[in-house]
């Protein structure tokens, strides 16, 4: 029984930090590139982050070699601000975009850079383990229509339901 247990928690503690069917996480990925902050610009709907606006997320280097991860948003019926703290840990070689990324203890979830403005490194596609999980990030907190074009197109043809995407309103 103990052994069931082990592999059943192992299969699904891999399964949160593992790559959706026919996604990839782009290769000659560059973290200190990637660190410092991101725009939300759009994304499928999470109670994590129903309600929030200018949301961002802020990554730096932490002292044990993962990225430290601050996410904030506003909520707008609150009128406050929510703010969390994660770690990030690259789950396989440094220069692929997938890390496992924790906001609870010991549970991860996948964090799948799958396409990504390589050279200046202002905009990039995220999805998580599964295809419930889809984001937009920017260097800045508008991107032309070419890039939410491109986003859809390529999250459609990736299986994404585009047409439940969340627009973040980043001006208030």
């Amino acid at each position: 029984m103990r052994i069931f247990l082990i592999l059943f928690f192992s299969l699904f503690l891999s399964a949160c930090t593992g790559l959706p069917e026919g996604i990839t996480a782009v290769s000659d990925f560059e973290m200190n590139k990637y660190l410092g902050k991101w725009y939300e610009i759009a994304r499928l709907d999470h109670s994590f982050e129903r309600g929030l606006d200018k949301v961002n997320a802020e990554y730096s280097l932490r002292e044990d070699g993962g990225v430290k991860v601050i996410n904030r948003g506003y909520s707008t019926e609150n009128k406050d601000w929510n703010e969390a703290e994660g770690k990030a840990y690259f789950v396989s070689s440094k220069d692929k975009g997938h890390l496992k990324v924790s906001f609870f203890g010991p549970f991860y979830g996948s964090y799948i850079v799958f396409e990504l403005d390589k050279e200046n490194y202002q905009y990039s596609f995220v999805s998580g383990n599964n295809r419930s999980y889809l984001w937009l990030l920017a260097r800045t907190p508008t991107v032309s229509q070419d890039i939410i074009d491109r986003f859809i197109f390529r999250s459609k043809e990736l299986g994404f339901d585009t047409d439940q995407l969340i627009y973040v309103d980043q001006s208030r």
